[in-house]
């Protein structure tokens, strides 16, 4: 992947030593260096140490005895029971905003569009924070999609083929459908009705950005593709003005925990929602539903009206 192998070499610029020399009190030093100097989230930095440890186990297995025959060094795992972070997701919970903070902010970004000064980058802003909050999409999986990857011709509503999912750790992309529902294809016909166009000629063409950026790539001549940062700083601005309260806290990935809460809260199965967002495992979609604290007694409330119903008795007090 491409983000472990940057971490590989920012680790080697870092180290200024061969490789092979590493030792655990340098792998201190950088992550020391990361979360200090960087201010790197303690998510980032777990995924860095995970990136070099992985890589120092395939060269330990692999090349341990070459290494050794041709420099007479053998080599350590820097990354052991005592630098190695623990999972940093644990314990913290993103509950999202509210339906009515989320229709507030969403409410007042799309009646502001038509006054913008940059019509087309804030529409583009706004349907990828839509994808976030109606589809789940990760923002990589929002950012790397072609123009072919909406597919308007599948089931009743379209779907999107979303090809740069977040996989298990070193097996690549996971790709899936993901069905354009939740007003997904309307938000997606309006994109490519009114506004891709705007950005370039190359809005026919297949392998085209669905969302692009304002320049133009010199070796395809198609748009550039929108990096990550332009869609954050969008949200970001959008946040300041019309849900201040949320400012600093709201971020694309809490956008996709409303959205599997959204969906839980209107009927759909945990199956359905582990399919749209893509996850694996069943148990990490849990972690993503968030219910409001009325929603036990109202499920007591319902299933008791069943029972009643169906025994034709009144209701358990």
């Amino acid at each position: 992947m491409n983000q472990d192998r940057s971490t590989i070499f920012e680790f080697l610029e870092f180290l200024s030593e061969p490789v092979w020399t590493a030792q655990p009190h340098d792998a201190d030093r950088f992550l020391v260096h990361q979360r200090k100097n960087l201010h790197r989230a303690r998510l980032t930095l777990q995924h860095k140490a995970w990136s070099i440890g992985q890589f120092f186990e395939f060269l330990i297995h692999r090349y341990q005895g070459d290494i050794q025959a041709l420099t007479g060094c053998v080599v350590t795992q820097p990354i052991d029971e005592h630098n190695r972070p623990t999972r940093a997701d644990q314990g913290m919970i993103r509950v999202p905003p509210s339906d009515e903070e989320v229709e507030t902010l969403f409410g007042g970004w799309r009646d502001s569009l038509s006054s913008v000064r940059k019509y087309r980058t804030a529409a583009r802003d706004y349907l990828a924070a839509s994808l976030w909050r109606r589809a789940g999409l990760r923002i990589q999986e929002t950012y790397m999609l072609d123009i072919r990857d909406w597919r308007r011709d599948l089931g009743d509503y379209g779907k999107l083929h979303v090809r740069f999912g977040k996989g298990s750790r070193g097996r690549g992309p996971k790709p899936r459908l993901v069905p354009a529902i939740n007003q997904v294809a309307v938000l997606l016909d309006w994109w490519m009705t009114d506004v891709r166009h705007q950005f370039g000629d190359d809005w026919t063409a297949p392998d085209a950005p669905l969302l692009p950026g304002e320049r133009r790539d010199p070796h395809t001549g198609y748009c550039k593709r929108v990096c990550d940062q332009s869609l954050r700083d969008g949200l970001t601005f959008a946040t300041q003005s019309w849900l201040p309260g949320w400012d600093k806290r709201l971020t694309p990935h809490t956008l996709r925990h409303y959205c599997a809460s959204s969906l839980y809260a209107r009927g759909m199965d945990l199956k359905a929602i582990q399919e749209i967002l893509g996850h694996s495992w069943l148990s990490t979609t849990t972690r993503y539903i968030h219910v409001h604290s009325e929603h036990v007694e109202r499920a007591w409330e319902t299933a008791n009206r069943r029972v009643a119903a169906r025994l034709g008795t009144t209701e358990e007090r």
